[in-house]
């Protein structure tokens, strides 16, 4: 039996790609089309496979398997930033839009395969589409790509295959095959880069900022996968473990990590980091702001933790209290997208680092912190967090942080494009920051008529529609660099689509909602 639900994320998902197409309709669109079609087809033989346990991996139980919603992302975003580079006349980043669509159709149709191929009895109507769909991609390809960006799509697919088999064996039950589409896709897709971009330094002087990134999530990434295999052999909770832990971070850090930047960006990275935070007084006056924001958000972990009664240790953080740190992410960003984006950039990549260490130091109970982490951070465990790691606070940092990220700044004219796209670097602050909160707060309180199927209500969703209407009005009062050029029909379209979505998705929503609506407004 079809699941009721599904269908209707399905539905929403259609309806966007289609959306899109409808203003661009090119070569790869009917590739994005046959993605699509076969995807949602695939995903109920994931279901199948998830539910009965013959999954090859051990994926998160409490969703379904998001096939359908993960697999258009990679390649909708590589579509859009072709087009708009394309109309801005950069040749080189409306390249890259083609290279991300192919390898992101190249990953998603992987996964399709080893669905249908562990699938029993052989689904033969599901084959066919998958076949006709994958012929489609690759004569597109054939057609579009040089052979360099023919190499480069396999390469990164090949990444992805080895990072799937390592990681998802590792960390069982952390992501539903597509949480891990998104994430290890994108994780394959940075290492492409920064390999490439390693090799080719002297041609290619990009920003440092842009470096700054691609290392910092390659290196922190690298570190987990030595301590990983390391702690297989060693105990990691003894203070010799630790000691070690300590010691070849500092190490791995000045003595891989801080040469491989330098050979970027052809300068100190320490010395650059500095200078750079401390350039402007406005960046003196947002990190102290920050800072106080950063402090706070401790402050509520602690005294959340000390509201924790002896005799009540089950006890969890309620939807509410968890909203909170979702106000105090909207009080950091906003600010920076107003006043200072290159330095929100490059302290959401710090912040973004910082928390994986410290997932680190949680994960393998580096002493003197990790059991500490452990007990403070498990009152604010929720379903998703079903595998060894915590991954929500991780995934709201990036829904926050990937429109600042993947905005296609050399493709935008004085450093902002226009209509709709002027919203882009605010996707994550209006779809989680503001949509996702008020829907949960407002939905959870207040909310009598439900979604069908699902736990939602009408009026979350009404409510969180209705604020980021209010949101985007006060971000053209407050930033002058936005100019909408009468897009608001769009702009009401894409952020209806995507609360809609918000409701009937199980999917981790602070990582999938600010992508999506990226993606419309781009």
């Amino acid at each position: 039996m079809l699941n009721k639900p599904v269908l209707v994320e399905s539905l929403i998902v259609f309806v966007i790609v289609l959306s899109v197409h409808a203003v661009v309709w090119d070569r790869y669109s009917w590739c994005a089309v046959a993605l699509a079609v076969q995807a949602f087809y695939v995903q109920f033989k994931w279901d199948r496979l998830l539910q009965l346990g013959g999954a090859v991996f051990q994926f998160r139980t409490a969703a379904n398997s998001g096939l359908l919603p993960a697999s258009m992302v990679i390649p909708l975003l590589g579509i859009v930033m072709k087009e708009r580079c394309k109309s801005a006349g950069i040749v080189y980043f409306e390249r890259l839009g083609i290279v991300v669509a192919s390898a992101g159709m190249l990953v998603a149709l992987f996964l399709s395969v080893i669905a249908v191929g562990v699938t029993k009895p052989v689904p033969t109507n599901t084959c066919i589409l998958t076949g006709v769909a994958g012929s489609i991609v690759i004569y597109t390809m054939k057609h579009s790509l040089t052979v360099s960006e023919v190499i480069e799509v396999l390469e990164v697919l090949l990444i992805f295959v080895y990072l799937s088999m390592i990681l998802l064996y590792l960390l069982p039950r952390c992501f539903t095959p597509g949480e891990a589409l998104l994430v290890l896709g994108g994780i394959s897709f940075v290492l492409n880069q920064l390999i490439k971009r390693s090799l080719n330094v002297i041609e290619d002087r990009g920003d440092p900022i842009d470096f700054f990134l691609l290392v910092a999530v390659v290196g922190v990434i690298l570190l987990g996968l030595f301590f990983t295999v390391l702690f297989l052999f060693m105990d990691s909770g003894t203070w010799i473990s630790s000691m070690f832990f300590h010691m070849m971070t500092a190490v791995l850090g000045l003595g891989v990590i801080m040469p491989w930047l330098y050979r970027l960006i052809q300068r100190n990275p320490l010395f650059w980091l500095l200078q750079f935070l401390f350039q402007t007084q406005t960046r003196v006056y947002l990190l102290v702001y920050w800072t106080f924001l950063a402090a706070s958000a401790c402050g509520v972990v602690f005294y959340q933790n000390a509201k924790r009664s002896s005799e009540s240790k089950k006890h969890q953080a309620s939807t509410i209290t968890r909203k909170y740190f979702h106000f105090i992410v909207v009080a950091t960003y906003v600010p920076g997208l107003i006043y200072d984006r290159q330095l929100l950039y490059v302290a959401a990549v710090l912040c973004l680092a910082v928390f994986i260490f410290l997932e680190y130091i949680r994960y393998f109970r580096i002493k003197p912190f990790g059991q500490t982490l452990r007990h403070l951070l498990s009152l604010f465990l929720d379903e998703r967090d079903s595998g060894p790691l915590i991954l929500t606070h991780i995934y709201l940092l990036l829904g926050m942080s990937l429109p600042v990220w993947l905005f296609p700044r050399p493709c935008a004219p004085k450093g902002a494009l226009s209509g709709a796209g002027a919203l882009v670097p605010y996707s994550g602050v209006l779809a989680v920051g503001v949509g996702d909160t008020i829907a949960s707060v407002f939905g959870s309180t207040m909310g009598e008529i439900k979604w069908p199927g699902t736990k939602k209500t009408f009026e979350g969703t009404m409510t969180a529609i209705f604020a980021q209407i209010i949101a985007v009005a006060l971000i053209l009062i407050f930033d002058s660099s936005v100019n909408l050029n009468s897009s608001y029909a769009w702009i009401l379209v894409s952020v209806s689509l995507v609360s809609l979505l918000e409701a009937y998705t199980t999917q981790i929503d602070n990582l999938l909602l600010p992508l999506y609506l990226q993606i419309m407004f781009m």
